[in-house]
């Protein structure tokens, strides 16, 4: 039997489910952060002599390297999905761990597994957009050239996404995760991938503008990478959350006129 458990209805944390999750989930975001700031991830060209926390660097490194290139990219951008997005998702994969009550132990390490790696999955999917936009707009090129307007306008265009209330919608359901999988339980493994890959979208909706700052600024740059991951797990996870998406918004929004003004004077 695969259907919501009472662990769910009865709100129970308990020491044998949610913990267990838990630590499964900042290991792997723990080894994917491990592997990122050493610098662990293979990427070509590394001899070219561009710096990969340079804006549109990795981007443009694996698009002068063709396929081989873009698959190795794709596959740095899934551990940095990981590791920014596992953290502020333990909430989501410990509800669901219970409400799987009543399978076996094989059977829930099989559904958590697809729930937890179609999550990883649709992120690092997301990877192809950057790409396109470099193989359109070379960033690098353009950062260097223009760089008030490229900043001021992405700081903008995350302002108004910030603000905006489809910003908002996503950010509950992100929230609020138990609605969600009670409405949308589907039974089994391939249940478990159709639930995460329909939620991941809401996570995607929630997050792409922070993405694509991080990707103007630099998609390696470490830094900026730990900003916004405390940022979208503050937003979240804490109860200030909603608030400070806002807050983010009102910055942003000045940050960018201002670099835009400056950058036209």
């Amino acid at each position: 039997m695969d259907t919501p458990g009472t662990g769910v209805s009865r709100g129970r944390i308990g020491w044998q489910t949610v913990p267990i999750v838990a630590l499964v989930t900042y290991g792997i975001a723990l080894a994917a952060w491990v592997a990122v700031v050493a610098r662990l991830l293979p990427m070509p060209g590394g001899g070219s002599g561009m710096q990969m926390s340079a804006p549109g660097a990795p981007e443009a490194m694996a698009l002068s390297n063709g396929l081989w290139g873009v698959v190795l990219y794709l596959f740095m951008w899934t551990v940095m999905m990981v590791a920014m997005m596992y953290p502020s998702s333990v909430p989501l994969f410990g509800m669901y761990y219970k409400t799987l009550d009543g399978v076996s132990r094989a059977g829930t390490t099989a559904r958590v597994g697809a729930f937890m790696g179609t999550y990883a999955l649709v992120w690092g999917v997301t990877g192809v957009v950057p790409l396109v936009v470099n193989a359109v707009v070379p960033l690098a090129t353009v950062a260097r050239e223009q760089t008030g307007l490229l900043f001021g306008g992405t700081l903008v265009l995350l302002a108004a996404y910030q603000l905006s209330p489809y910003k908002n919608q996503c950010l509950k359901h992100c929230r609020t995760p138990l609605g969600f999988l009670m409405e949308y339980h589907r039974p089994g493994v391939r249940g478990a991938a159709r639930m995460s890959a329909r939620f991941s979208v809401f996570c995607i909706g929630c997050c792409w503008a922070l993405f694509a700052l991080m990707v103007v600024v630099g998609s390696m740059n470490v830094l900026w990478m730990a900003v916004i991951t405390v940022v979208l797990s503050v937003e979240r996870i804490v109860g200030l959350g909603e608030r400070l998406s806002r807050g983010v918004g009102v910055v942003a929004a000045v940050a960018g006129g201002a670099l835009l003004v400056l950058s036209v004077l």
